[in-house]
């Protein structure tokens, strides 16, 4: 494969610390870490614990345990640091927040207030009307 970018190559794992790391997940980290390492790049771990509700404090220590155990090593990460960090995405949220904002405040994004149930019952009319199903864009602010 022929390198068609000057910048180096960097890979990530961002597995959901909601349980343990199944097989799949491993064969996924696996693969970007071998990835990395062949083309002389970083295998960078980010913690995607957004989803607060299921959230188990005891799957992160198990994953990167388990991680380790099986020869894997980031070059960056919760533990490691680097230049993107913080890793964990609930570390993140001021960013995120700055960046929501400016795409607002530069008409990049707008607000939307529809619920869950209305966007489904949008969706629905517009597959019955053999349309592509997609945002109207009617309470946008």
């Amino acid at each position: 494969m022929t390198d068609t970018t000057s910048r180096p190559v960097r890979t990530r794992f961002a597995p959901s610390p909601t349980g343990s790391l199944h097989i799949g997940g491993l064969r996924t980290a696996l693969f970007n870490w071998l990835y990395a390492r062949r083309h002389g790049g970083k295998f960078i771990l980010r913690i995607e614990d957004t989803d607060q509700k299921r959230f188990e404090p005891q799957s992160l220590q198990e994953l990167t345990e388990a991680l380790r155990w099986v020869g894997l090593q980031w070059d960056e990460g919760p533990d490691v640091g680097g230049d993107y960090g913080p890793y964990i995405q609930s570390e993140r949220r001021e960013l995120y927040q700055k960046w929501a904002n400016w795409l607002l405040e530069n008409g990049k994004a707008y607000r939307a207030y529809e619920t869950s149930e209305e966007l489904e019952q949008m969706r629905k009319e517009q597959l019955a009307r053999k349309q592509p199903p997609g945002y109207n864009r009617q309470h946008r602010t």
